[in-house]
């Protein structure tokens, strides 16, 4: 009888323990979502930097200023034209033939005459390494018939991406209305706006689903046609390809390797940029720089802020005990309980030097009514939530065994044990 009561007790204080499932490491110290950014002293009218595979934001000044983007609109342009491509919409040795007004076009460029033929390749190269108007209307036409109607696939897909409601594209290349003089389109309104942070997510999104991209924006020269007597000069001066160039090594930035510029009276000087180092990827943005050079100075600074403050940090591995939620509670089971992992790894970039106890980490089951039996290994069971600095990120648990579904006899002992057990306590009380 004492044995009896002895395993009764140890039941009643395994059934607490489990009631204790979710379990909240407290952090001594985290850095507050809303902390103040640092004072880089730039001199732009907004900025913005960003890491590369997770999107999650570094710094920012006046994001969410919507401005003039110039030819950075164009990194929509070269979005809808990848997608074209992957898609099968186009293919990249099109023929594609010059219209009247891309031969016209204003500003960068100058490489296309009326009904000259070029391919798509060629025209993207133009259009990502020069920023060459022509190349991107023609582009625009191949795809929507219309520059106007390319324009409102623009649109469409700047919604599809999440940039903010403020963002709005005109035509392909980011000239302005009154650039476009008779060529203006009749129904969409406005002028082209991007905020930095519009820009910066359109960025993210080319890099996680046109990396190739990166191929083109990193030539430092190339010629539009082989009997070309000069080469097409990519505007981008910090590339890493130019820190042999006279001209542009003081600007080249190790790792750096795309992605846009843009200038106009209106915008002023803008760029993005796109930087990796050991695998650690930024993407910054900055608008509205007085002068050429000060675009990529100042672009310089927030990078520097970036890789000199910052790392990714591996919290989670896949296949990972969570001590707070090792095992889960299973109903109708041969097996009560079955050991739980984490089905992937979560990683968060961080603060250099963030200490473990600034990550948040809570676990909990799933609800009662999937923890059911039959439980096949792999079945979710659970979730584990990590808090790093205001961001959540989850991972599912998830069972290391199957639990096959007990007997209508193994289930009806143990509801009569638990009836005691349950009874006993309630006695206790």
């Amino acid at each position: 009888m004492l044995l009896s009561v002895r395993r009764i007790s140890v039941l009643i204080v395994v059934a607490l323990l489990i009631q204790l499932c979710t379990f909240v490491i407290q952090p001594k110290s985290v850095m507050a979502a809303d902390a103040p950014a640092p004072d880089l002293k730039l001199d732009v009218k907004s900025a913005i930097l960003i890491e590369a595979s997770t999107g999650q934001v570094l710094f920012e000044k006046d994001a969410d200023t919507a401005l003039p983007p110039a030819s950075m609109a164009k990194m929509m342009t070269e979005y809808l034209v990848m997608e074209a491509v992957k898609s099968g919409k186009i293919k990249w040795d099109d023929m594609v033939t010059t219209s009247q007004y891309a031969a016209d076009v204003i500003g960068s460029g100058g490489l296309l005459a009326f009904k000259e033929q070029a391919t798509v390749k060629d025209l993207f190269a133009a259009m990502s390494i020069y920023s060459a108007n022509d190349a991107s209307v023609a582009l625009a036409e191949k795809i929507g018939d219309t520059e106007e109607n390319f324009a409102k696939l623009m649109n469409e897909k700047a919604k599809q991406l999440g940039l903010s409601d403020q963002a709005h594209f005109i035509n392909a290349t980011g000239l302005s209305r009154a650039d476009l003089g008779k060529y203006a389109p009749k129904e969409l309104q406005g002028e082209t706006l991007l905020t930095a942070r519009d820009a910066a997510i359109l960025a993210y999104n080319i890099i996680k689903d046109h990396k190739e991209i990166l191929e083109y924006t990193k030539t430092t020269s190339k010629k539009f046609r082989e009997k070309d007597k000069t080469p097409m000069i990519n505007w981008n001066w910090m590339l890493e390809g130019n820190k042999d160039n006279v001209n542009f090594k003081k600007y080249a930035y190790p790792g750096l390797d795309g992605l846009k510029t843009g200038s106009t009276d209106d915008a002023g000087y803008c760029f993005t940029g796109t930087a990796e180092r050991n695998g650690f990827r930024l993407i910054s943005v900055v608008m509205g720089t007085k002068k050429e050079p000060q675009r990529f100075e100042e672009t310089r600074k927030v990078l520097d802020y970036g890789f000199n403050n910052f790392e990714t940090k591996q919290v989670l591995t896949a296949k990972l005990e969570i001590d707070s939620l090792k095992v889960v509670n299973i109903k109708k089971g041969v097996a009560t309980q079955v050991p739980v992992v984490t089905q992937t790894g979560i990683t968060f970039v961080a603060k250099k030097g963030a200490t473990p106890d600034q990550f948040v980490i809570t676990a909990s089951p799933a609800d009662e009514s999937k923890l059911v039996a039959p439980i096949a290994k792999g079945d979710v069971l659970g979730t584990v939530k990590v808090t790093y600095a205001g961001t959540e990120k989850t991972a599912n648990l998830i069972a290391v065994d199957d639990v096959e579904k007990g007997s209508w006899f193994r289930l009806f002992f143990r509801a009569i044990g638990n009836f005691f057990v349950d009874m006993i306590s309630g006695t206790k009380k």
